[in-house]
């Protein structure tokens, strides 16, 4: 737990005592489900709570105002048995954790980046994936921001309740792409996947050949590829595990020559299984394709999976405050989820609970650090000393990133 975490706790006493019963939301089936609260300072968690109704539930937030709320994804008959064999299952909402700090190149400093790039990621995720490609129903569908890092997707159809690890680790397999034949998906009929390995296949050459053109000034971008093809080693062809950051760098540079020479990659776009970067770079090529335009699931952390397969797993409650940053975890309807809607949500505004405005000078602990709540924006290194209003003095200070100045 940071240090001064004591003025924290006191200010979500005052929002969770601002609250009434109106105000409170609460999952379906209130009763069947099993809670878990994360206390202030250096307690454990206290888990295997249960409350009948909306009242007790209210009462214990306004008594203890925790650090961080979670209820469990699935329904049980007996939720407060302290053993889960005892619990006695009924089934689990299917959840979709898209968490923004291990993004492929993406540093979770960059606060506004990374938010940016999981929400848009999160919105392919329903509009690829999830709604075309397994006919999920709106209606059924519960969106919202995480209050830290990232969007949770809750789908309670009645007719998934019942679906075993086994069963979703299919669908989670299926948008991370993970046995998915590139040559087979593009020679066969329309998925989202085709689409997404043919516009996949053309950015990744055009990326590969601005690092041929200029190889000094798309550092960036060679970090990418190598962060993409790490995090995907673990599903690629046997040949290609274990690489190296130095050995998969040098790959690429050569990949990206490669891909300067018009006449093999006309080839590749005619007939893409033909070996056209040779045996040992075209599988390579393929999986930076099937990297680069995926849904950020798999990327974003054995976390997002376990989320999804765990039919045992907790979530945190909608409402409830995050207490490594003060942000709120915030229900939106899911069109809004859409970052290139006029009406989007807006991560970086609407999750803001503690609107002070008196100022509070912190210094900063940590190098690189990109923040912006409500359009004002804090960048600095370590040392730094920084004004700031209520709610990015909490931020920082909650996620640690910052210190009191005395």
């Amino acid at each position: 737990m940071v240090a001064g975490w004591s003025r924290h706790a006191l200010r979500f006493s005052d929002y969770y005592g601002s609250l009434n019963q109106h105000m409170l939301w609460t999952p379906p089936r209130l009763k069947s489900r099993e809670w878990m609260f994360i206390p202030w300072g250096s307690r454990p968690p206290e888990r295997h709570r249960g409350f009948v109704d909306k009242p007790e539930l209210l009462k214990y937030l306004q008594s203890r105002a925790p650090h961080s709320c979670f209820h469990s994804t699935a329904y049980y008959k007996y939720p407060s048995e302290r053993k889960m064999a005892d619990k006695d299952w009924l089934g689990a909402d299917l959840i979709f954790d898209l968490d923004g700090d291990h993004l492929p190149g993406v540093s979770d400093r960059d606060f506004p980046t990374m938010i940016k790039l999981i929400q848009e990621q999160a919105w392919s995720l329903w509009a690829d994936f999830l709604q075309p490609e397994f006919g999920f129903k709106e209606k059924y569908i519960q969106t919202s921001f995480s209050g830290h890092r990232g969007f949770h997707i809750h789908v309670r159809d009645p007719k998934l309740f019942h679906l075993d690890s086994n069963a979703r680790r299919e669908l989670v397999n299926h948008i991370r792409g993970e046995g998915i034949d590139v040559s087979t998906t593009l020679a066969g009929p329309e998925s989202m996947w085709k689409n997404r390995v043919q516009s996949g296949m053309q950015a990744v050459i055009e990326k590969l050949q601005s690092i041929s053109n200029e190889k000094s000034k798309n550092k960036r971008i060679i970090n990418n590829f190598i962060d993409i093809f790490s995090s995907r080693s673990n599903y690629s062809d046997n040949k290609l595990k274990g690489l190296t950051p130095n050995t998969i760098r040098k790959k690429i540079l050569h990949l990206s020559d490669l891909t300067m020479d018009n006449n093999r990659i006309n080839r590749l776009n005619k007939d893409t299984s033909l070996l056209v970067f040779g045996e040992s770079l075209t599988p390579f090529f393929w999986e930076l394709v099937k990297g680069d335009s995926t849904v950020i699931l798999g990327n974003a952390g054995e976390t997002d999976e376990a989320v999804t397969v765990d039919v045992k797993r907790v979530i945190r409650h909608v409402g409830s405050l995050h207490g490594k940053c003060g942000l709120k975890v915030t229900e939106f309807p899911l069109k809004r989820l859409n970052p290139y809607d006029s009406h989007k949500f807006d991560p970086l505004s609407e999750p803001i609970v503690f609107k002070g405005e008196n100022l509070t000078k912190l210094r900063l602990t940590v190098d690189d650090v990109t923040v912006s709540l409500n359009d004002v924006e804090i960048n600095g290194d370590t040392g730094d000393i920084v004004e700031v209003n209520e709610s990015l003095s909490m931020f920082l200070t909650l996620k640690d990133w910052a210190e009191l100045v005395r």
